[in-house]
């Protein structure tokens, strides 16, 4: 039985500046999506969807066939993707909940000191992005205590929301007026001439300022359109870059113009834009990747490609978990097993795992690939992914936990644990006792053996409870306890 043993987890994550540049530096892109399922991809069997270019990548990548999003909803996973750590560690538990604490060290202020240039572009959703003007889910005064904007993080450059918009016309709600009442028609994009409800959300820039230009179509592209010139400006002041893009697709309002919705004009409406608009956001990816090569930076950057969580699943969101049980919120495979390749041409031999890794592991995997010096250290959940990505290891050293909604879980190279925990405020089902299964033999988790090795459930329940007191001292402030936070 895997042990989790918190000495093997520390990792120092201030970095002392390089005193010199390093032409190795990788560059490192992060694309993540927005309540993708795991079968929403052709590379993962999707026969309906197209997505030419994520199935090209996935034939460059090393696919992950057990890839984790941090937690089964959004804001979680994202801060995991940029700390390392699990969000029980800091405060962000769900979405719309807490924020980047300022004691938190991030990969974009980590790679900052190795002279990179670092970008975020799409949805944040870890902290509001002004305190001036009512703004989205939680922005403006009524939410200046959660102020934590990317450009305070270690991000550069930033064309960001603080949550959701829609996938087509993102400052626009894809509603129309009847007698002064809107009345949705499905998801269907507007004409230019129909009035819209306001959106209520914004884009902000680096110096807190809203934007305005541009902001027409596929909302992919216009993300896009602001990732592109940021790495030409980097190759042409030959600095290494972070590309953190997030891309909204396919979170509701699911919408898609004629262009995207015409290969699925046999489904209904919302089939239509959700397939639509993932076909989208497929192209704007073929358009990064084909951007690397023609600045010449392709085989020496990191492209990691996955979702922050399961799909929602539904008639307006009609997402595929594929083979998995669950769906977002759960932790259950389907809410958390997400599409996941990372793309490394100078490094990664292109080919498939089963070893199990989580979104998580981006920082530790980083990090090590850039070669910091270490002056801080404090406990963190992901592992370097460099021996997996060479090909040298395939079993993980230490289990993978969550925690979310009343729930906690741990999954190591075969088996997983779920069991109640704590007090469930939510509506979810709450677990009445623990279950195990053989995600090798039961990957869509319908057969719970935990009466059938109760020594076993007895050490995997030790081994969670500890991590989960150990998330507990962490948000206690037992990890900086010398540095301010707001």
């Amino acid at each position: 039985m895997m042990r989790f043993v918190y000495t093997m987890t520390l990792l120092f994550l201030v970095v002392s500046p390089l005193c010199g540049a390093d032409e190795n530096k990788p560059n490192v892109i992060l694309i993540m999506c927005d309540d993708l399922g795991w079968g929403d991809v052709g590379f993962n069997g999707n026969t309906i969807i197209n997505t030419p270019h994520l199935d090209e990548m996935a034939t460059h990548s090393l696919k992950f066939n057990r890839f984790y999003a941090q937690a089964p909803v959004c804001s979680p996973t994202r801060g995991s993707c940029i700390t390392g750590r699990h969000p029980y560690r800091y405060g962000i538990t769900s979405a719309n909940t807490g924020h980047m604490k300022d004691a938190e060290f991030t990969l974009a202020e980590a790679l900052k000191q190795h002279n990179y240039a670092t970008g975020h572009f799409g949805k944040w959703h870890m902290g509001t992005l002004t305190t001036s003007v009512k703004d989205a889910n939680r922005g403006g005064p009524r939410g200046k205590d959660h102020f934590a904007p990317p450009w305070q993080h270690g991000f550069d450059v930033c064309f960001s929301t603080e949550s959701k918009v829609p996938t087509f016309d993102p400052m626009r709600m894809p509603t129309v007026f009847e007698k002064g009442e809107s009345k949705r028609i499905g998801w269907d994009a507007l004409s230019p001439d129909e009035v819209s409800k306001p959106l209520g959300t914004r884009y902000w820039d680096q110096q807190g300022k809203p934007v305005t230009e541009n902001l027409r179509g596929p909302n992919p592209k216009v993300i896009t359109d602001r990732v592109i010139p940021f790495l030409e400006s980097c190759v042409t002041d030959n600095k290494p870059f972070l590309a953190v893009v997030w891309f909204h697709t396919p979170h509701l309002p699911v919408v898609a113009s004629d262009e995207y919705r015409k290969p699925y004009a046999a489904f209904d409406s919302h089939r239509q834009n959700y397939y639509g608009c993932i076909t989208a956001m497929d192209e704007q990816v073929g358009r990064i990747r084909e951007k690397l090569k023609q600045l010449g930076v392709n085989e020496n950057t990191i492209v990691c490609f996955a979702s922050d969580n399961g799909p929602e699943g539904k008639d307006s969101s009609p997402g595929s978990a594929g083979p998995f049980r669950g769906r977002k919120r759960s932790l259950y495979e389907g809410g958390i097993r997400v599409p996941g390749l990372i793309e490394w041409p100078a490094k990664v031999k292109p080919g498939q795992t089963d070893f199990p890794a989580t979104t998580s592991d981006y920082m530790p995997t980083i990090l090590a690939a850039v070669g910091h010096k270490p002056t801080d250290a404090r406990p963190v959940d992901g592992i370097s992914l460099l021996p997996v990505l060479g090909g040298e290891a395939t079993t993980r050293p230490q289990p993978i936990c969550f925690q979310s909604r009343g729930v906690a879980a741990l999954s190591d190279d075969r088996f997983k644990l779920l069991m109640p925990n704590g007090e469930n405020k939510t509506k979810a089902k709450r677990l009445a006792a623990p279950e195990l299964y053989d995600l090798l033999a039961d990957p869509a988790e319908q057969n719970n053996i935990a009466s059938e090795h109760p020594q076993r459930v007895k050490e995997m329940q030790a081994t969670l409870s500890a991590w989960i007191a150990s998330c507990k001292a962490s948000a206690d402030g037992g990890d900086y306890p010398n540095r301010a936070d707001k």
